[in-house]
């Protein structure tokens, strides 16, 4: 086992591979507090890529409710049995061991689902923790909650699938680090399913092989976001890009997100594998819970989300979910505007701060009729 450095968890670990960071790392941030389970990028992601013979179970996109849900059912609590202690140390590094430190005496700790596992990808949707009490809703802030959690394929700087592949049919692209499947090279082994801590790599029972979530590299190549990105109603999600070896830049959106004002965490970083998804935990969800799923900056994070008015460049970096189609690669926080510019430099975007209103005359001489104000 070679040593690599994993940040997420402020110290060293093993993994089967030296480390080699890619020329930049595909990056995505979602906003739990902004999404309304529409499952429109589920939709978008399923006729695109897996409406297929044997893809009817494989869904690269989800979205699932928490606690209850989950896709394949309790991947993540299966998996979480297996690492057993979980502790990060007061000045955030982590103590326990990762699916590449178990005492298994596996390469890759792992859970493989079974078929009805698949059966459910809609269970536990739109339940809550314990019931209400009668009239309790009438009182103010109640302790009830639930939040929806989209999942798509982290493209984890340190993959479990690939480490854990015989044939080595992954590979992550050095271009902008998307993890793929050879599947010319892959045999159906399934241990890249038993491996991969979110369950996103999937097994297709009529062509005998793996598939998994490619980033729509297609799109990507030609400098747009993926489908499901585009696609999301809610404006909950933002691609683009970080470069891992360098140090953050200011006017990258994602290295503002993540790396600077640690707004937005990895999902379960105590599994090791550095995921490149990021979220913006909810801000009604017991501490514990969360803490659990993001790791131990999520006050700091909730803090900094519930003060984002104050913070213009901040702002600015949220205010770009959703308003192209075109990957930002820099930003600036202008005074009534924040504004995105491609990798070249144009400007690709510009959005204002406060959405502007026109007031109409109520009489519409032109057109001979009644028209209303609405803001």
């Amino acid at each position: 086992m070679a040593k690599v450095n994993n940040w997420q968890l402020n110290r060293e670990m093993e993994y089967p591979y030296e480390e080699k960071k890619p020329k930049k790392q595909i990056t995505y941030v979602f906003d739990t507090n902004k999404c309304i389970a529409c499952q429109t990028c589920t939709v978008a992601c399923k006729t695109t890529w897996t409406s297929g013979k044997g893809e009817e179970t494989i869904f690269f996109n989800n979205v699932e409710t928490k606690p209850y849900g989950g896709y394949p059912q309790k991947w993540d609590v299966n998996t979480l049995k297996e690492l057993n202690n979980q502790e990060w140390g007061k000045d955030g590094v982590y103590k326990g061991k990762t699916i590449f430190e178990s005492e298994s005496g596996e390469q890759v700790t792992g859970w493989r689902p079974e078929e009805r596992n698949y059966a459910f990808p809609n269970i536990g949707e739109d339940e809550v923790l314990g019931n209400m009490e009668k009239g309790a809703f009438f009182n103010g802030i109640h302790d009830i909650w639930m939040f929806y959690l989209a999942r798509i394929c982290n493209h984890c700087s340190y993959p479990g699938c690939l480490a854990a592949c015989p044939r080595k049919a992954i590979y992550k692209r050095e271009e902008d680090g998307i993890v793929l499947i050879d599947q010319s090279r892959c045999r159906g082994y399934k241990e890249c399913v038993k491996a991969c801590p979110y369950k996103k790599t999937f097994f297709n029972m009529v062509t005998r092989v793996s598939e998994k979530c490619i980033g729509c590299y297609p799109l990507i190549e030609q400098g747009e976001q993926p489908r499901c990105v585009t696609s999301c109603i809610g404006k909950i999600r933002l691609q683009g890009f970080m470069e891992d070896a360098k140090p953050p830049r200011k006017d990258n959106p994602f290295d503002m997100i993540v790396r600077i004002k640690k707004i937005a965490l990895p999902l379960y970083p105590q599994f090791g594998t550095q995921p490149n998804v990021y979220y913006v935990p909810p801000v009604h969800v017991p501490h514990d819970f969360l803490i659990q799923m993001f790791g131990p900056n999520v006050d700091e994070a909730i803090k900094l989300y519930r003060n984002m008015k104050d913070d213009k460049e901040l702002l600015a970096a949220f205010m770009l979910f959703g308003n192209t189609p075109r990957i930002i690669h820099s930003y600036k926080a202008e005074e009534n505007h924040a504004v995105g510019y491609n990798e070249i430099g144009d400007e690709i975007v510009r959005v204002p701060y406060v959405e502007p209103v026109h007031n109409r005359p109520h009489w519409d001489a032109q057109f001979q009729t009644f028209r209303h104000n609405t803001p």
